[in-house]
């Protein structure tokens, strides 16, 4: 598994212009699910996201975690996450995991997130062609692979 974590002050998840999701400060998740993934590596990573020290203390240095804050989490599913371009200019998507696996370790990991974080992950619409728009704050994007330990 992936994510793509961004420190947000604000993000959305609209579907044809409907407002389907938001959040205020905190963090925008994608979450891109590999035919390999397991229950340990969703497990893994939701442990990442709930303990990652990206927000600013008073200080302003990088060291308070999402629960410190009191932020709010929205993960959105994205299967290009797996994307290989190791040949020619058109992605691959072989690596992506297909349903019931993707929703699954993705449904997984909002549930273990939220419990970690004890709030509500919110969430985009698994397959939909979502508009996401965000405000990186800093910007602050970090990359975690469940493969890298």
């Amino acid at each position: 598994m992936k994510v793509v974590i961004q420190r947000v002050s604000q993000a959305t998840v609209s579907i044809a212009g409907e407002k389907v999701s938001a959040i205020g400060p905190g963090m925008l998740v994608l979450v891109g699910v590999a035919d390999d993934d397991t229950a340990e590596d969703m497990k893994y990573l939701a442990a990442k996201t709930a303990a990652l020290r990206i927000f600013d203390d008073k200080g302003g240095v990088m060291n308070l975690s999402i629960t410190d804050i009191g932020g709010e989490i929205l993960a959105v599913s994205q299967f290009t996450l797996l994307a290989s371009t190791r040949k020619g200019n058109r992605p691959s998507y072989i690596h992506a995991a297909r349903e019931p696996l993707s929703i699954d370790l993705y449904e997984a990991y909002c549930a273990e997130t939220g419990r970690l974080t004890d709030t509500e992950v919110k969430k985009g619409v698994f397959g939909a062609d979502m508009q996401v728009s965000l405000v990186n704050d800093g910007p602050v994007t970090i990359v975690i692979d469940s493969k890298n330990r």
